[in-house]
C-alpha cells in the first residue's frame, strides 16, 4: 500500500504533467489518493491552473506564440523526464 501514497514534491509534479499531458492511471489515481489528504497540493493545483490559463491567454494574445505549438514542445521535454 505504501506504493500508492505520494509526496507533496511528487504530486505538484503531477499536477504540473497532467497540465499538458495524459496522466497514466497509476498516476491519475496516486495524485487523486493524495489530494484528497493533502489541502496545500489541492490549493496548488488550483493556483496552477489558474497561473497556466493566465499565462496562455498572455502569450498567445501579447506575444503571437502558436499555442498548440508550444504544447507539442511542451509535451516532449515532459516525456523526456
Amino acid at each position: 500500500m505504501y506504493f500508492m501514497f505520494l509526496s507533496c514534491f511528487k504530486a505538484t509534479e503531477l499536477i504540473e504533467k497532467k497540465l499538458h499531458v495524459n496522466l497514466s492511471f497509476k498516476e491519475k489515481l496516486r495524485l487523486k489518493m493524495h489530494k484528497s489528504m493533502c489541502s496545500a497540493c489541492r490549493r496548488y493545483e488550483k493556483h496552477s491552473k489558474i497561473i497556466d490559463k493566465a499565462l496562455k491567454k498572455h502569450n498567445s494574445s501579447k506575444l503571437n506564440i502558436n499555442v498548440e505549438e508550444f504544447k507539442v514542445k511542451i509535451k516532449n521535454k515532459i516525456s523526456k523526464l
